[in-house]
C-alpha cells in the first residue's frame, strides 16, 4: 500500500498594469502584475516577456518556469548529498529554456537544460564522481520536472573543491 500526501499551494496574483482605461485596446495596458503568497515578506514583480509587450525589468512566466525547474533540482541535489555524506559548499546554475511561439500566438516550451555547478568541501572531493548519479536521482524526484511535458536535460559544469 502506498502512502501519498497531498500538498496545496495558494498564491496571490494581482494585475497592476491598468493605465486608466483597462484593456480598452491591446496596446493600452501594461502586462505588469505582482505575485505574492501569504506569510511571505516580498512581492515578486512580474510582467510578460518584452517580446510580448512586457516590462523587461520584471520577471516573466517563462523565466519563472525555468527558475522553478532549477530550484527544485537544486533542493533535491542538496538533500541527496546531505543524505550521502557529501558536503556541498556552493551550488549555482544557469538554466536555459527554449519556447516556440506558433503562428496563432500560442506557445510551448520544447526543452530546458540545467547547468549546475557545485563546489564540494575538501573532505568530499573524492565523492565528485557520485554527483552524476545524484543529479540523475534528483531529476527523477523533482516534482517540477515530473510535471512538465518537455525534456529537461542536466548538463553539469565541472565540480570544484573548496579551498
Amino acid at each position: 500500500m502506498t502512502h501519498e500526501k497531498t500538498h496545496k499551494y495558494r498564491m496571490n496574483l494581482r494585475w497592476t498594469g491598468n493605465r486608466g482605461t483597462g484593456t480598452s485596446g491591446y496596446r493600452d495596458y501594461a502586462r505588469d502584475h505582482e505575485i505574492a503568497a501569504e506569510g511571505k515578506t516580498a512581492r515578486l514583480p512580474c510582467s510578460a516577456d518584452a517580446a510580448f509587450r512586457g516590462d523587461r525589468g520584471r520577471y516573466n512566466p517563462e523565466e519563472l518556469l525555468v527558475a522553478s525547474l532549477s530550484s527544485c533540482h537544486m533542493l533535491w541535489v542538496l538533500h541527496l548529498c546531505a543524505d550521502a555524506g557529501i558536503v556541498v559548499m556552493e551550488y549555482g546554475d544557469t538554466p536555459e529554456g527554449t519556447m516556440v511561439e506558433h503562428a496563432d500566438g500560442s506557445g510551448e516550451f520544447k526543452s530546458a537544460t540545467l547547468h549546475p555547478a557545485i563546489r564540494l568541501a575538501p573532505q568530499s572531493a573524492d565523492r565528485a564522481a557520485d554527483l552524476d548519479g545524484i543529479h540523475h536521482r534528483a531529476h527523477e524526484l523533482c516534482y517540477v520536472s515530473r510535471s512538465v511535458n518537455f525534456p529537461v536535460d542536466i548538463a553539469p559544469v565541472n565540480v570544484q573543491t573548496a579551498p
